[in-house]
């Protein structure tokens, strides 16, 4: 019995190890080979063992390097770039940026270019008859009479001015080109032409760039002497002793004229000599200086302002370039005998010079902008800008010609362009016969007919843009003098002149007079009155002259300043004032904010300099 008990168990031990064997999976003796440690309970999912969780911790630790896993993990290597959102949309928009910037930087340089089409045909058109009738009112002067206190006739009073400023700048202007033109006959272009054409390329090429800096710098310094022309002819004098002022400053805007008009001839004769080169060498070295320029100006930090300069800069080298090329064409076409084949002959350079001037200016603004994290709708504002300075040109209270406001802030002075223009067509077309004298005629009626539309285009579009950018306030505030940054009392000829728009939004409106217009409690009321105050012509200033001086009275002995005592403080004495001034002058430098677009009045030599 006891026999057959111990065969039992024997038999269901064997049984219990064969069932255990059975139910055994293949990993629960891993961790005995050493392959892997001893881990917490595997994750169950519906009944069974996770084994691809023991596989991921078998390639989680580190094992031996080996040219087969590093060759698999570089072909099976991933990366997310959604964890950099921000760095790749940004990146994404400087794209999109670049690829806007042709049609903004056109659309600017268009209405630029228009405007100095404006101002230029302004001195073939306008000017002349501006001039004859300031001359008709001075040959109509004696019919007042000298004693009479009104004129029966044209109601003007004997106590008034002569002219008025505006007509005065006028007959100066036309008297400046008078003059500049009969000097410009002693000057043989055929001569110029042939003595450049005989200079190696290298010179050319050194002597073209001379000339483009010193374009630069005539029309930096020119438009400060018409000024002071301008200035000194018009500002209000006590004595008439003062007016022999103007001579000097007169033959100091004559002497600019004809020199800047001698350097853009130079420059004609010198393009001239690319175009008519056989092998043109000389055409691709002046081409190519154009890129030179992205070199100089795009690896330099900009502003939104000093964008806007080089902007400006550019619009009025694109338009003086585009002179210079009508300067070549007439000349060739007047050695080829007018010949319209040879006009194709000309086509290939002229569009090769055009074109590369576009590219540069692209690439130019693209770069500047991606670089200094500029957007393209910045162009807009300055479409504003250069809007907003047309559309002021014409209020009632201008302070200048839209054609001055234009040569400002380009840069641009049509005077030294118009001459030389004047001086190629003179000596290239040959007028005789009363038929030729009816066709000069008839072009004249087709320049002013051009000029009037090309005004009415612009002051509508002007409109649109200032309307668009929330501009239309500053149009109607009162304009008010600025005050001086030394902290002096401002002169009378300070005080004579206008304040910029931005200054006038920083000050308090005078009371109105008869003579402004109020200022504009709502953007419906100065929009109902834009058209009024935009063609409406400027009234006389009532200040013009200076007040007679006032006897002192006797009788008013107490209106003069006591003596004053020991006891009380002295007031202080001049070398504290001049003490107290440089103080007064930093303070008021550290405290004034960044310039406006509107505040930029010359943007002519420096359109690429860091302030």
């Amino acid at each position: 019995m006891a026999d057959l008990s111990g065969t039992e168990l024997s038999e269901e031990k064997e049984a219990e190890i064969e069932l255990k064997k059975r139910q055994k999976r293949p990993w629960d003796d891993l961790h005995k080979s050493g392959k892997i440690g001893l881990t917490p309970e595997l994750p169950e999912t519906l009944g069974f063992y996770d084994i691809s969780a023991v596989r991921r911790e078998q390639r989680a630790q580190p094992a031996e390097p080996s040219l087969t896993r590093f060759i698999s993990a570089e072909l099976t290597r991933g990366y997310f770039l959604e964890h950099n959102e921000a760095k790749y949309t940004e990146r994404r928009e400087r794209v999109y940026t670049c690829m806007r910037i042709p049609k903004e930087l056109e659309k600017l340089m268009t209405f630029g270019f228009f405007l100095c089409v404006d101002a230029f045909l302004y001195v073939f058109t306008l000017l002349p008859l501006r001039v004859l009738l300031a001359v008709l009112r001075l040959i109509t002067l004696p019919c007042c009479g000298f004693r009479a206190r009104t004129c029966p006739y044209c109601r003007r009073s004997s106590g008034s001015r002569l002219l008025q400023p505006a007509q005065v700048c006028d007959v100066l202007k036309g008297l400046i080109m008078v003059l500049c033109f009969s000097m410009m006959h002693y000057v043989d272009y055929s001569m110029m032409y042939h003595l450049i054409r005989g200079q190696s390329v290298i010179k050319l090429y050194i002597i073209y760039n001379m000339l483009e800096v010193a374009d630069r710098l005539f029309s930096s310094f020119g438009q400060d002497i018409l000024d002071a022309l301008y200035w000194t002819a018009t500002e209000p004098k006590e004595r008439k002793r003062d007016s022999i002022g103007v001579i000097p400053h007169f033959f100091m805007a004559v002497f600019y004229v004809f020199l800047h008009a001698i350097l853009i001839m130079v420059q004609a004769s010198t393009l001239n000599v690319a175009f008519n080169s056989h092998n043109k060498s000389l055409l691709t070295i002046m081409m190519s200086n154009n890129f030179v320029e992205i070199k100089g100006s795009v690896f330099k930090k900009f502003e939104k302002n000093n964008l806007f300069q080089m902007s400006n800069s550019d619009i009025k080298e694109r338009f003086t370039s585009y002179v210079l090329l009508l300067i070549v064409c007439l000349r060739n076409m007047e050695q080829f005998a007018w010949n319209p084949d040879h006009l194709w002959v000309l086509f290939p350079d002229v569009f090769m010079v055009v074109t590369s001037e576009v590219a540069v200016d692209v690439i130019k603004h693209a770069f500047i902008t991606k670089f200094n994290d500029i957007t393209a709708d910045v162009y807009s504002e300055y479409r504003a800008s250069l809007a907003f300075e047309l559309v002021s040109s014409r209020q009632k209270n201008a302070c200048t010609d839209y054609s001055d406001s234009v040569a400002r802030r380009m840069g641009f002075i049509p005077l030294p362009l118009a001459v030389l223009l004047i001086r190629v067509v003179m000596s290239s077309v040959k007028v005789q016969g009363a038929l030729s004298y009816t066709c000069v005629f008839l072009c004249y009626l087709g320049l002013v007919t051009l000029k009037v539309l090309n005004s009415i285009v612009l002051l509508g579009k002007s409109c649109v843009y200032v309307k668009r950018a929330n501009m239309e306030d500053k149009l109607f505030e009162t304009p008010t003098a600025a005050p001086s940054s030394s902290g002096k009392t401002p002169s009378r000829a300070d005080q004579a002149r206008c304040s910029t728009p931005s200054d006038e939004s920083k000050t308090e409106p005078n009371p109105v007079t008869a003579s402004s217009p109020p200022p504009s409690s709502s953007s419906s009321s100065s929009s109902s009155s834009s058209s009024s105050s935009v063609t409406t012509q400027p009234t006389p200033r009532t200040d013009s002259f200076p007040p007679p001086p006032s006897d002192p009275s006797p009788a008013a002995p107490a209106s003069r300043p006591s003596t004053p005592s020991p006891e009380q403080p002295a007031a202080p004495s001049l070398a504290q004032e001049e003490e107290g001034e440089p103080q007064a002058a930093s303070e008021l430098k550290h405290r004034t904010p960044n310039k406006d677009l509107l505040e930029i009045d010359r943007f002519t030599i420096c359109g690429n300099r860091i302030d």
